[in-house]
């Protein structure tokens, strides 16, 4: 029922007002969602005499953008949305926030909602505090996976900056002494070496706000931060070491969840403006960096102080007992305070002439970042472009003894990063104990060898080799088996690409939501929405989606009846155009996309998708079949109409999610889809498919 306040649907010959709305329509796990969204919405205002503009936010870029005109005009935005979306520029007006699939299945029922949908009061950046309805199950656990992922992909860039300086400020102007490689104060070398330790030093704050971020919005994002480096600035709460980046993450979720919590508290009218940039941040900022300094930072100075006491109970033990533990502290929480806690007992024993501890500490520090890169290169398949370039970034700051490299893979996928680098720096320091290796500096990798304070350095390296090696391989191990566990699972939000990349923390780890595809990312306050691609020049008459699919990957009929066996059919008919080198791996990298949400996207469509160099060049396939298979379609109808897209990684990019754009806006036309169906013929279906332009 319509309320008296409420505006009219449509209009009328009256000269009544006609209804204006917008939308926004966005999906990190797969373009098609997005487009499918704005079309259904689209059409439904359409037949209900209503001006709706929707912008869409594919990792194509933003298209359609709504203007500020648009915005003043409007009656009420509707955001059908599984990724953060900025809502400051809807204050005062009407906005229904929902899932993508809401957009997809039910576009009628939001426009009837939006009328009565409540006024946005500002406070909003680009976070999405309240939950999305119509998203499917499990949305806290993709609540607390987009904020980890938020963190993590922000924090990258200020490990790899900071990380990278510091190696190279000490490999070039730094001198092995007995307090560690010490760069002459004054020097070029010197301040390289500070630009590099501001880097690293914003790094945990950085974790820690944009975790905030992604949970509480923009007036989290102060507290986020503040409590990061809170966390980091052990001296605040009578510790020798922070709590590194797993205190970051611990903060961030606090700051987050207690913006959220007392954004629900009631207050004045007049103070309502003020709340989001004054009220919230200073209480939740004070809050959270008294409770952390006076109730957690205490049981971490505790943990510091009686695990030093423990270490030194154990130097008349085995060498090969307290190298695997040196080695396991060390590879814990990199920088954190058990890490500390091995690496100063280490060092403090330098000065009694006591060298060999240090030198199994020596040899686990660089196992975790070496490790963790050589993973992306014995399974390049499992990461992103940009999880690889991290990993080659990680394998230099190993070199250097900088552990730090690896926490970004550590942050995005504890259970499987973590394990694997206490394994692989067990071992590195047991080795170590057991040929008594000896280092003369407190520091650590391949460095302090090359300098000539490593005394045994032919087994020093035999050590670093070994446990690098397994961290890698029990990194890979891990991530594959979380990965065949999660077959089959609920769509859930996977940043990095159609690849299972750093997609862990029992999903529980984002935001920096990236995208299932690949490309989209979660944006911060500041980041500007990426430019729209230019549009593609038409194509010929006689060719489909750019002669990427011919009358040759045309099939009438599917023989398979289950999604594997399909995709397998499918990659057998991509193979018969000589452009696929690897049928095997390309059915693999489409059964991993799967995995990660379905490629299923109801009205019995179906668009699964591989980037991969397994095929050497773009091809598209189409196939029908007549029982239709089950694909976990979001409205629960089986997959008839069936394509397949496979590109190869350097072609990927917009190509890639052009044809995807172009075929879900396409599917989304009644008549297109039968007349598909209804085709006869390879020749006949093929004269359909060129409507798709």
């Amino acid at each position: 029922m319509t309320s008296p306040a409420d505006p009219p649907i449509g209009g009328d010959s009256s000269g009544q007002k006609k209804l204006k709305l917008l939308a926004v329509t966005a999906c990190p796990t797969g373009i098609a969602h997005t487009y499918m969204a704005a079309e259904k919405l689209s059409q439904a205002a359409e037949s209900l005499g209503i001006d709706m503009k929707v912008e869409t936010q594919g990792s194509i870029g933003a298209e359609n953008v709504l203007t500020d005109n648009d915005v003043r005009g409007a009656d009420g935005i509707i955001i059908a949305a599984d990724k953060d979306v900025d809502r400051s520029r809807f204050v005062g007006k009407r906005v229904l926030s929902v899932g993508v699939s809401e957009g997809i299945s039910h576009p009628e029922r939001l426009i009837e909602q939006v009328r009565s949908a409540p006024v946005h009061g500002g406070g909003g950046g680009g976070g999405s505090a309240e939950p999305l309805s119509g998203g499917g199950g499990g949305k806290e656990r993709s609540v607390a996976y987009k904020a980890l992922m938020n963190g993590v992909s922000y924090m990258i860039p200020f490990v790899v900056v900071g990380g990278l300086l510091i190696a190279i400020s000490l490999a070039l102007g730094g001198d092995a002494t007995a307090k560690g490689y010490v760069i002459p104060e004054g020097t070029f070398w010197a301040h390289v070496n500070a630009i590099g330790v501001i880097g690293f030093t914003l790094m945990v704050p950085i974790l820690s706000g944009y975790i905030a971020y992604a949970i509480g919005d923009r007036p989290a994002l102060v507290p986020g931060m503040i409590g990061g480096w809170i966390a980091n600035t052990g001296s605040l709460y009578d510790s020798e070491a922070g709590a590194g980046f797993i205190g970051a993450i611990v903060t961030g979720f606090l700051a987050g969840y207690l913006v959220l919590w007392i954004k629900k508290v009631k207050v004045p009218k007049f103070v309502q403006p003020i709340m989001p940039i004054i009220v919230i941040p200073i209480v939740a900022t004070s809050a959270l960096g008294l409770f952390f300094i006076y109730v957690i930072g205490k049981p971490i100075a505790w943990i510091f102080e009686h695990l030093t006491d423990w270490l030194s109970g154990m130097t008349g033990t085995s060498a090969i007992l307290l190298g695997a533990i040196l080695g396991l502290m060390i590879a814990f929480d990199m920088g954190g305070p058990v890490n500390k806690t091995a690496f100063l007992f280490g060092a403090g024993l330098i000065a009694t002439g006591n060298q060999t501890v240090m030198g199994m500490c020596a040899a686990a520090i660089p196992v975790m970042p070496l490790g963790q890169g050589l993973a992306t290169l014995i399974r390049r398949r499992l990461y992103s472009q940009q999880e690889r370039e991290t990993g080659m970034a990680a394998l230099f700051m190993g070199l250097f003894g900088i552990s730090e490299g690896a926490i970004p893979f550590a942050a995005a996928r504890p259970a499987q990063v973590i394990p694997a680098n206490m394994l692989g720096g067990a071992v590195a320091g047991a080795i170590a104990g057991l040929a008594s290796v000896k280092d003369a500096v407190p520091h650590g990798g391949p460095i302090v060898a090359v300098l000539g304070a490593v005394g045994g350095v032919p087994m020093f390296f035999v050590a670093i080799a070994i446990g690098s090696v397994v961290t890698a391989l029990t990194t890979v191990t891990l991530v594959d088996l979380s990965e065949r566990k999660r077959r089959g699972a609920p769509l859930v939000e996977v940043p990095g690409g159609p690849e299972p990349v750093l997609a862990g923390v029992g999903a529980a780890a984002g935001g920096a939501a990236v995208a299932a595809d690949g490309l989209q990312k979660a944006t911060g306050p500041a980041a500007p929405a990426p430019a729209p691609s230019p549009e593609p020049a038409p194509e010929p008459a006689d060719e489909v989606l750019s002669g990427y699919l011919t009358e040759q990957t045309v099939k009438v009929r599917l023989a398979a009846q289950d999604k594997e066996a399909a995709i397998r059919e499918m990659a057998a008919l991509l193979a018969t155009t000589g452009k696929v080198k690897d049928v095997e791996e390309l059915v693999q990298t489409a059964l991993r996309r799967e995995a990660q949400g379905t490629t299923g996207l109801g009205e019995e469509i179906a668009i699964p998708h591989a980037k991969t160099d397994a095929v050497a060049s773009p091809v598209v396939g189409f196939a029908r079949s007549a029982e239709g298979i089950e694909w976990g379609a979001l409205d629960g109808t089986k997959a008839k109409l069936i394509f397949m897209i496979s590109v190869p990684e350097a072609a990927a990019g917009d190509e890639h999610l052009r044809i995807l754009a172009l075929l879900s806006r396409k599917l989304m036309d009644t008549g297109f889809r039968e007349r598909l169906e209804a085709a006869p013929d390879d020749a006949a279906i093929l004269d359909v498919l060129r409507e798709v332009r």
